[in-house]
């Protein structure tokens, strides 16, 4: 009796060897830890605690495998309607693990990654500061949905969008100096950051000096000496403006200067994610209409 194996039955061992070893990762992404993350499969049952990464798997085609988001995303309106599980400070870990996530997306400053990795759950930390950020988490994000092309389509439109927009700014507001308030306690946005990158594509200035970073917070009396041509800001804020302590001296506000913004455009405007170009057409509508209001405005 020979113990050598027929050709048959060597495929068939070649076969259990390749069931019976261990699952290799089909999908990996560096998160923005630096942490390698790696799935066998594209996910299917995606949480999202944080709105940008929300609109983003939706922008790449994922909406319908979101089973949960954080309690500020909105868009687009299919979203309204999944789990709330909170926000930075207070994400809902047991509410979370309910749900069975082979996937999870959160803010680089959510407290909660250690304890929904001790959980077993897969979790992709995501910092957008500027637009370089804002392309890499449509990068990370398609590639673990096993739709990397994707992300490269996403881009383009908004650049697109961007490019339409800064096409529209009347030459008079071209190389304005903008102050663009993100809080106001009062924060803003710096240079660096994913709004003045866009304020620059649009051929404006921003007022802060870029030392100060992307979202510094500011002393009253910074703004008071830097005398902005525009201010821009959410629409309640923007009108309580004058009240604060020597800003009613700002000639911008006394001019009329300024882009007051509706809460839910001004909202799309804090969103660094698949909407940005979007939002650089807000901004545009708004320098368009001063120019109408008051072409000479200086």
């Amino acid at each position: 009796m020979t113990n050598r194996l027929t050709p048959a039955r060597a495929l068939l061992a070649g076969i259990a060897l390749v069931l019976a070893a261990p699952v290799q990762a089909q999908l990996e992404a560096r998160d923005d830890r630096g942490v390698t993350v790696q799935l066998a499969a594209p996910p299917q049952r995606i949480v999202s605690l944080l709105p940008s990464a929300t609109e983003s798997v939706c922008a790449l085609g994922a909406c319908a495998r979101l089973v949960g988001t954080d309690r500020f995303s909105n868009w687009p309106a299919s979203v309204r309607v999944l789990p709330k599980l909170g926000g930075l400070e207070d994400a809902q870990i047991e509410r979370i693990a309910a749900l069975r996530p082979d996937l999870v997306l959160v803010a680089s400053a959510a407290r909660v990654v250690d304890r929904l990795e001790a959980l077993g759950m897969r979790v992709v930390v995501l910092e957008s500061r500027d637009h370089a950020d804002v392309k890499r988490s449509l990068t990370t994000i398609a590639r673990l949905l096993g739709t990397p092309a994707q992300a490269g389509q996403v881009w383009a439109a908004i650049e697109a969008d961007t490019r339409a927009a800064a096409a529209r700014v009347p030459p008079a507001w071209r190389g304005r100096r903008v102050y663009f308030e993100v809080d106001s306690t009062p924060y803003a946005a710096g240079a660096s950051s994913f709004i003045g990158e866009t304020l620059a594509r649009l051929g404006l200035v921003n007022a802060l000096p870029a030392e100060l970073g992307p979202f510094p917070k500011l002393n009253p009396e910074t703004l008071l000496r830097l005398q902005p041509d525009i201010v821009m800001a959410d629409r309640v804020a923007l009108a309580s403006m004058p009240s604060r302590p020597g800003w009613a001296v700002l000639q911008a506000l006394r001019d009329g200067r300024s882009c007051g913004f509706p809460g839910p455009r001004y909202e799309l405007l804090l969103r660094p994610g698949p909407r940005m170009g979007e939002a650089a057409g807000v901004i545009a509508d708004c320098l368009v209409a001063l120019a109408a209001r008051a072409p000479q405005a200086r």
